[in-house]
């Protein structure tokens, strides 16, 4: 961990100038508590720096939760083994885009028959039941919340097969809140923007525009967030739910033996010493000591299960994944379809796609092995995953 100045700690190693003077401008923030804290991973984003953990007290900041609200991760360790897996794991992959949609805007469409989707079933009628939406412009959103509850998206979101150290299967993969998170945060960030000349202090980036506790506005925008994060929560869970049962048909055979889902696109009240603050991890996951989380390296290299070990100084957080070192432009503009077919190497992948995932090769993401070193201090590795089968959304 590097101190950087009293109001912004940094556990990165591959960093550049322009994450630091982005994190700073969050750090300047009068609402800010203490300092914020950077991940391995940290990068630029918009706002927010991608991979910072930001204390607020009694205000919040739409934009550094950000768009995708309550994106994570979630996986299941399965009782099988390698040896117990078909040869061939091609057919999985058309198995996975029957029950799984994915893509920009993806979602399921009318019912055929098809039992075993993962919008199927009393599961995600009783959730939606449970759990009605909290505003008139929500509710406007409903048709597309329930079609694309069980979706995984597009970009960096992804489910796969993988293997631990032990040779065990894991079922793994990447979402969030879908459309609905998109269009109800745009929402909220453009409403800080245009009231940020009414707070009480200048507002250095209107992207970091925040809103004050007990103001009408705030509390719309928590209702929102807090929902969906539970609707991002449940959609993972559908998923694996579908994934699961499709996998193990797939096998022949198979159980659940143990299942972890994690936010890290969320912000939570937290009681931290004597204060209650709203934490905000922006592409981090909370690492509370003895708490299990995922952080994912690349559709290449290796993800991690790990335990948090619960250091005050990160907010009891840790990085979410490898982070990106170049952006999708600059992705594409230095890698080719060969160069990611020979990255992806005896994978199982959507390689008759691979002109539309260039810019998820894993050269540009930071290394995951560096990123894990630089957070020995703030979780310890469980499990070490290697993925065989890789689909994403695209």
């Amino acid at each position: 961990m590097e101190k950087i100045t009293n109001s912004l700690l940094s556990w990165a190693t591959d960093i550049d100038a322009a994450v630091i003077d982005q994190a700073h401008r969050a750090a300047r923030l009068p609402i800010v508590h203490d300092h914020v804290a950077l991940m391995p991973d940290a990068h630029i984003g918009i706002g927010a720096t991608v991979g910072s953990v930001i204390p607020t007290k009694a205000a919040i900041i739409p934009a550094a939760v950000g768009v995708d609200i309550g994106c994570g991760m979630a996986a299941i360790r399965t009782d099988l083994v390698s040896s117990q897996l078909p040869d061939d794991l091609a057919p999985l992959l058309r198995e996975m885009e029957r029950f799984i949609p994915a893509g920009v805007g993806a979602g399921h469409g009318p019912r055929q028959g098809e039992r075993g989707r993962a919008e199927d079933g009393p599961g995600a009628d009783a959730w939606f039941a449970a759990n009605p939406l909290p505003s008139d412009h929500a509710r406007a959103l409903a048709t597309k919340a329930r079609t694309q509850f069980g979706s995984l998206g597009s970009g960096n979101h992804f489910a796969e097969v993988c293997l631990d150290e032990q040779e065990r299967v894991w079922l793994f993969l990447h979402s969030g809140s879908r459309g609905i998170g998109n269009m109800l945060a745009t929402r909220h960030i453009d409403t800080a923007k245009k009231l940020r000349h009414q707070l009480p202090h200048a507002v250095e980036d209107p992207a970091l525009a925040w809103f004050v506790q007990g103001t009408p506005e705030f509390q719309e925008y928590i209702a929102d967030m807090l929902w969906c994060q539970a609707y991002a929560l449940a959609n993972r869970d559908a998923m694996l739910a579908a994934f699961a049962k499709a996998f193990f048909r797939f096998v022949g055979s198979g159980r659940e033996r143990e299942r972890i889902n994690c936010h890290h696109n969320f912000a939570a009240l937290e009681q931290h010493g004597d204060e209650e603050l709203w934490i905000t991890r922006k592409g981090a996951i909370s690492a509370r000591s003895g708490q299990l989380g995922l952080i994912p390296g690349s559709m290449g290299t290796r993800s991690y299960v790990v335990r948090g070990l619960g250091n005050p100084l990160s907010w009891q957080s840790c990085s979410h994944g490898a982070g990106r070192r170049f952006s999708r432009t600059e992705a594409k503009r230095r890698y080719t379809v060969a160069d990611l077919k020979a990255q992806m190497g005896d994978r199982t992948w959507l390689s008759s796609r691979a002109d539309r995932l260039v810019d998820e090769i894993p050269s540009a993401y930071k290394d995951i092995d560096e990123v894990m070193a630089a957070q020995r201090d703030l979780v310890e590795v469980v499990h070490t995953l290697r993925q065989i089968v890789n689909y994403k959304g695209c």
